[in-house]
């Protein structure tokens, strides 16, 4: 989920709908997307949400669509299972 569709490739407007958080309140769902690089789409179905405050991601649904997720003390790195293509980084 994000909420800066800056980076979003096929924005579909979905304008209904809600997440609920933690804390039980509630995000508005804009709209669904991909999120990729120039050429590949890394991940796929992102939701775009109405005042998120920070990007969030799904080991668990990354895993389900055939990516493995490698955490280090400083790095997040993502890479497509298949062919161990690396296909995100993360740094803190």
């Amino acid at each position: 989920m994000t909420r800066d569709a800056s980076h979003l490739i096929n924005l579909k407007w979905k304008l209904v709908g809600f997440v609920t958080y933690g804390d039980n309140n509630r995000g508005r769902i804009l709209g669904v997307s991909d999120i990729g690089g120039d050429v590949d789409v890394i991940i796929k179905d992102v939701l775009l949400v109405d005042r998120l405050k920070h990007i969030l991601l799904s080991i668990s649904q990354l895993c389900d669509k055939g990516y493995n997720i490698i955490f280090e003390p400083n790095l997040c790195l993502i890479a497509y299972s298949k062919t161990s293509e690396t296909m995100l980084v993360g740094t803190s």
